[in-house]
């Protein structure tokens, strides 16, 4: 079992470069990447500190990174709106795609030759309603399952009077 661990963690390493020593790397990027930031953002409030008061110092730094909050929120959101629709259209494909699999077409000719053609129609037309049906979205009932189906009323014409059904 440790070989083929071992296999495996070579071949993610292999196709991604994924190492030990990356993540070291990339957490002292970081680190070292935040404390730069506070020193830049501690001589920008001491610069504008001395130019103008350390309130309105303060104010103007806090609406810059307002600002850049908001800018990314909306970046954020536009990111998921483009995720969604990527997703959704490969999943698009992927329902169209499985019409052209050659497998399938393979044996939809072969059911279709063992057929006769009269009984292929009614065949076909309920493998799409069957499809159809499949596809739809299942509907959410927030009570909770319905303790006995509805009962349904029918109306019958006997000669030209009405017989109700159900109840």
């Amino acid at each position: 079992m440790g070989g083929l661990r071992n296999y495996l963690a070579l071949q993610v390493q292999a196709r991604t470069g994924l190492g030990s020593g990356l993540f070291i790397w990339a957490l002292l990027a970081v680190v070292f990447g935040t404390l730069t930031a506070g020193f830049i953002l501690l001589i920008a409030f001491i610069w504008l500190a001395e130019r103008y008061e350390p309130l309105t110092a303060a104010v103007a730094l806090a609406g810059f990174f307002l600002l850049v909050t908001i800018i990314a929120f909306v970046c954020c959101l536009r990111s998921r709106r483009r995720t969604i629709e990527r997703a959704e259209l490969a999943l698009a494909a992927r329902r169209n795609a499985a019409w052209l699999d050659p497998k399938l077409v393979g044996g939809a000719l072969q059911v279709s030759r063992t057929v006769e053609g009269r009984k292929l129609v009614p065949l076909l037309a309920l493998g799409r309603a069957t499809s159809r049906i499949a596809s739809l979205p299942a509907r959410h009932n927030p009570e909770g399952p319905s303790p006995r189906p509805p009962l349904s009323v029918g109306v019958f014409r006997r000669s030209g009077t009405d017989v109700r059904s159900g109840s």
